[in-house]
């Protein structure tokens, strides 16, 4: 805090200043110099010279022109987030040049900086803008300063509904060097706007004055309106005959507790950050994921699609049952009844297309009705008349009260009838169906929901009341006589006698008999069958709207992409027209069809699906503990959460075995199908969570137990590079460590200068993906070292977590070892006794035809249009056409994919720009015409491919000639029982003397068996040691004469000093010391050859050479004669520790 500043100030509100100021003013105290910087606005298309001159007249001191929002606008290609230091004001009006600074001030916080707003629009708008004003910064933090203070805006995603998306000053602006273009963060943690948020925020600058509901209007009604459905005026009577008073209340109030539970659910989800359009899949999607959420999703917008033709049907039935009464049929009943019902679907169609007001309307109209005819029933039950008698309503008496107290089940059990309950209960998501046209659904799902839960249960409670008998004739003359002595029924008291119809079971009137008895018992009649309208009609149109508002929101996030073509809105409202035509052919079908009482039960077990996974998936998101879970509705608890979502399952059995299997059959259905497709979102849920705490805690289990011999597992670390520069090296490994073992796909990126931690940061995530894309289970992790060697040590001492570990080094074989600079070679020699150094396993990978095809251009384009940055839309890759060595996992390597085979591919750009030759580049696709490879490199192509194939029936060969611990036997015994491998069969050959052939090969034999791995023959090679062929030897000494020191050839000092310069050099005590292992490695290859020269894979001992002792040309020259012309050959060497047991 300045000393100058008045002390009020920090008391002061900030003011959001989203707008351009006229003007950029120095601000500050007079006492202490303070610098003026100038907004850089350069269009795109302005030329070098306007810039130039911009900058000269802005060092001058002129005041900046003032900047109109329409100048913002017609900026829009600018550059995000650019800004530069112009001067120092002095107090004394002397303008001070930056790089004179005085001590003291801060040059390096500008005031002002050109941001990007995310417009309603759906584009990216570039406004100039300052979250708080120079004045508030100034007198609160003493210096002015881009560094943004908390604002609500920062955290937008969309800009719907509630205002514009800020973006906050990036780390690179407020830290990166003033002379360095800031680096382009993008969105963090899960940020990116997928389709479905784009196309709301196209949706919402088309919806300005959009029609918005608040909780009574949006929730309570609907969900009032749904609950209270022709159940409450034509069945409720009979349950209360059915199961008696008691087992009534005690049925609607279990079905109340699931409701409330599924609503408080829902209340905890909706109050846990913005809901947006979609109600139920919406809720469930970002809570599950997309897989329960895609597959809960199409099944609700169906059910409420079908229900639809549910209400409309028992309106129609209602409708043909008064017209009967009067002889008015228009055919028979069945088609008077489709004929009523495709009438009333028309005009709830019309009413829906015209808008959610004309709706919203209607539902209050019929509320209106419903609520009179709900009152009028229960004032006329205070209004007994005797005329109404011989039908049973006899007004409240304590003896009709004790006799409808308990049960009187007729076909009839307390499941079943709770069954034909149930329904009438799930209406809870009405309100949560439209959360897209409410005010604020966050507030008023959970009190609409909660409130129409409390209201209608209440009711339903009222109406299961005990002022009708269970059984009336309707005749008059049923009064007590002298015959009614043995009459003992609470109406016998009153004066009737119903025993004749009850025993003949022709009753006409009761409660068992008379579905519209609640007529006789209200005031007026006519309102009852007005009440069954309402309450039917209403119910049809919230399904009616409900259904397409869902299916839209579904369709919008491109879970199932043929149905897109649902997904657009219309109007002010984004209604969604098509999909209302959608529900009302499915509805009409339907209602032609005419017989629901099939589908009548699936339906309702759709509904309780859904109910069960909003109750799961708060009881999953508590579960996963994720620190997002922040739900501002506290009344919930994970475990009443998860005995809600039971007790929907169980209902769901109660209400129609048949219809729960099938329902629970298309949802996992559904659920694979999704999981298949794995569609390209990321919506943060409680599956990620959870996965990610399960890992967590199982990796810090993994740390408490020590590792035993029965569960190791080769856990390597590939010095790969790029991991689409060696596809056969990437293959390979994968193949025996898919599903059993970690892979940590290594590159070293050596740097000259500064390392570039950003790009090092992008290429890790975009080479991660590629790997998911390309279905390899790996990790890829980049680092940046001054040498090959340096990273491999960072690689071997930080890769992993906990037991999650590498304890095997793989590298390819250097085959131009030759060619390079022997400095590479030391180094390449030195990873592998780094490798023993760490306790690691070490294995080599050798094709004759090499592993490196990142100098071949034209193969399939990395970057996939997931992973292209917004406003890039074709990019071409620029190759370095430098060949690098396969072991050099640093060196350029070109962001390809698998190679292909084709023997024409497209040349791409040679233009460079100077960049470091260590870093991939993208350009602009440039057209040129195709270049024919050459032989060597479609060979090379062809044998990169070799391992993604099915491996046809063949042998893989194991040389087990020095015991590691087991990992040159384990590793092909994995790779054996892989499906592309099946085929192959293991060949052993061991080293043995010749006079013991036959007891060698029964004790492998015995030890192979007892390891339980099978093997088709041992090969017992008695002469290894016979001298090899003269020719060969030659050959070796040919290739080893450029890298011998010779110091017998000058003086002792110059062999010294020039051993110490280059210490790979071959010393001739050295070279005569090995002689007999030279010898070896040369015979060795002679024997492969005759012996594995067919062999589909090679995997064997690597020889040993001692650190310090063995120069590394001759190391690597032992490497290359044993594995020189050979069909593919992995040599291994474990840490010798063992890897295999036969003890259980």
């Amino acid at each position: 805090m300045s000393g100058n500043a008045p002390s009020t100030s920090a008391r002061e509100k900030p003011q959001e200043e989203k707008t351009v100021t006229s003007s950029l003013k120095p601000t500050g105290p007079k006492s202490q110099s303070r610098f003026q910087v100038d907004v850089v606005a350069e269009a795109a298309a302005a030329s070098v010279a306007d810039k130039s001159k911009r900058h000269s007249s802005a060092t001058a001191g002129e005041k900046p022109p003032a900047l109109s929002k329409a100048t913002d606008r017609s900026t829009s290609e600018e550059s995000k987030g650019r800004f530069r230091v112009v001067n120092f004001v002095d107090p004394s009006g002397v303008e001070i040049p930056p790089d004179s600074a005085p001590d003291g001030v801060q040059s390096g916080d500008t005031i002002k900086s050109e941001g990007s707003l995310h417009s309603s629009t759906g584009g990216t708008h570039h406004y100039y803008y300052d979250t708080h004003t120079n004045t508030y910064y100034l007198r609160t933090f003493g210096h002015n300063t881009i560094d943004a203070v908390p604002n609500i805006d920062f955290y937008r995603q969309t800009v719907a509904p509630l205002g514009e998306k800020l973006i906050r000053p990036t780390l690179s602006e407020l830290h990166d060097e003033l002379d360095k273009e800031p680096f382009d963060e993008g969105f963090a943690n899960g940020e990116e706007l997928t389709p479905a948020d784009e196309a709301t925020i196209m949706e919402t600058a088309e919806s300005k004055g959009a029609v918005k509901f608040g909780w009574i209007k949006g929730v309570l009604v609907r969900c009032m309106l749904n609950i209270w459905g022709v159940m409450l005026f034509i069945r409720m009577t009979w349950i209360v005959g059915q199961a008696g008073i008691a087992l009534a209340c005690v049925i609607v109030l279990m079905a109340t507790v699931v409701t409330t539970i599924t609503g408080l659910s829902t209340s905890a989800i909706a109050t846990n950050g913005f809901v947006r359009g979609g109600g139920a899949y919406y809720l469930i999607s970002r809570s599950l994921g997309p897989e329960f959420g895609g597959s809960i999703g199409l099944i609700f917008a169906f059910a409420n699609a079908v229900a639809v033709s549910m209400y409309v049907v028992g309106f129609a039935e209602t409708v043909v049952e008064l017209l009967s009464t009067i002889d008015a049929h228009m055919t028979d009943e069945l088609n008077d009844i489709r004929i009523v019902g495709t009438l009333t679907i028309i005009l709830l169609l019309g009413i829906s297309v015209a808008g959610m007001e004309w709706e919203a309307k209607a539902q209050i109209f019929l509320l209106v009705i419903l609520i009179t005819a709900i009152f009028n029933f229960f004032i006329g039950s205070f209004i007994p008349m005797e005329s109404k008698q011989p039908m049973g309503f006899f007004g409240y008496k304590a003896d009709i009260l004790m006799e409808n107290m308990v049960p009187d089940f007729r076909g009839e059990t307390f499941f079943s009838v709770f069954a034909i309950f149930f329904p009438a209960a799930t209406g809870i998501l009405a309100g949560a169906n439209i959360s897209g046209d409410l005010t604020d659904p966050q507030s008023a799902i959970p009190k609409g929901t909660l409130l129409a839960i409390l209201v209608t249960g209440v009711v339903y409670l009222g109406v299961a009341e005990g002022c009708i008998v269970r059984d009336a004739s309707g005749n008059s003359n049923d009064t007590i006589t002298s015959q009614s002595a043995n009459c003992t029924d609470a109406a016998c008291k009153l004066g009737y006698d119903f025993s004749s119809c009850k025993a003949n079971m022709n009753c006409k009137f009761g409660l068992h008999n008379d579905f519209q008895i609640m007529n006789v018992v209200s005031g007026f009649g006519p309102l009852i069958t007005a009440g069954v309208f309402s309450a039917t009609l209403s119910s049809a149109l919230a399904s009616l709207v409900s259904a397409p508002k869902v299916f839209q929101a579904l369709c919008k996030d491109n879970i199932y992409p043929g149905l897109s073509v649902f997904a657009k809105g219309y109007g002010k409202n984004n209604e969604p027209l098509r999909g209302y035509v959608l529900t009302f052919f499915i509805g009409l079908a339907f209602i032609l069809i005419a017989e629901l009482n099939i589908i009548a039960p699936i339906i309702s077990n759709f509904f309780l699906a859904s109910y069960a996974l909003i109750n799961f998936s708060v009881f999953h998101a508590s579960l996963a503990n994720s620190p997002g879970w922040r739900p501002s509705f506290k009344y919930y608890n994970m475990w009443v959460s998860l005995a809600g979502a039971v007790l929907c399952c169980g209902v769901m059995f109660v209400i129609n075995w048949w219809a729960a299997l099938l329902t629970n059959v298309i949802v996992m259905a559904l659920y694979i199908y999704v999981s298949y497709k794995k569609p390209d979102v990321n919506w943060g849920s409680s599956m990620q969570a959870l996965t990610y705490h399960q890992a967590l805690s199982h990796c810090l289990q993994l740390t408490s137990v020590e590792d035993h011999i029965k569960n190791f597992r080769p856990q390597c670390l590939v010095m790969i590079g790029y991991p689409n520069s060696r596809p056969a090296l990437l293959n390979l490994v994968h193949a025996f460590t898919k599903s059993m073992g970690l892979m940590v796909c290594g590159h070293v990126r050596m740097f000259t200068r500064r390392p570039n931690f950003k790009d090092l940061a992008n290429d890790q995530a975009r080479y991660q993906r590629w790997l998911l894309k390309n279905r390899t289970k790996a990790f890829y992790t980049p680092v940046f070292a001054e040498d090959l060697r340096q990273g491999t040590q960072y690689l071997l001492q930080a890769s992993g977590l906990g037991r999650l570990r590498p304890n095997t080094l793989v590298i390819g074989f250097k085959n131009n070892w030759r060619d390079g600079e022997m400095k590479d070679v030391e180094t390449y020699i030195n990873m592998i006794h780094d490798a023993f150094d760490f306790q690691y396993g070490a294995v080599i990978l050798r094709l004759k035809e090499g592993l490196d095809i990142s100098h071949i251009q034209g193969q399939d384009e990395f970057v996939s249009s997931q992973e292209k940055a917004p406003g890039i839309k074709d990019i071409a890759l620029a190759i370095d056409l430098n060949i690098d060595s396969d072991g050099d996992s640093s060196k350029t390597s070109s962001r390809i994919s698998t190679a292909q085979s084709s023997p024409i591919i497209h040349k791409g750009s040679d233009n460079h720009d100077a960049k470091t030759p260590t870093q991939p580049l993208l350009e602009k696709e440039k057209k040129s015409p195709p270049v024919a490879l050459n032989m060597a490199d479609l060979r090379l192509l062809e044998a990169s491919q070799q391992f993604q194939k099915k491996q046809g029936k063949g042998t893989v060969d194991v040389w087990w000639l020095f015991d590691d611990g087991g990992l040159t036997l384990l590793i092909p015994y994995l790779l054996t029982n892989k499906k592309k491998w099946k085929d192959c069969k293991i060949r052993v050959f061991i080293g043995g003397k010749l006079n013991r052939i036959d007891h060698d090969r029964r004790a492998m034999a015995a030890l192979l068996s007892k390891f339980r791995i099978a093997f088709s023959d041992i090969t017992v090679l008695g002469d290894i040691n016979v001298k090899p062929k003269k020719e060969n030897i030659a050959a070796f000494e040919k290739m080893i004469e450029p890298y011998k020191l010779k110091e017998d050839d000058m003086e002792q000092e110059a062999a010294e000093k020039l051993k110490a310069e280059e210490p790979w050099r071959i010393t001739d005590n050295e070279l005569e010391l090995y002689r007999a292992k030279t010898n070896r490695q040369i015979r060795l290859n002679e024997v492969l050859k005759e012996n594995s020269s067919t062999a589909n894979l090679i995997v064997m001992s690597m020889p040993l050479a001692r650190k310090g002792t063995v120069s590394s040309a001759l190391y690597m020259s032992w490497l290359e004669t044993l594995s020189k012309d050979l069909p593919p050959i992995l040599l291994v060497r474990g840490n010798h520790q063992s890897v295999l047991t036969f003890y259980s």
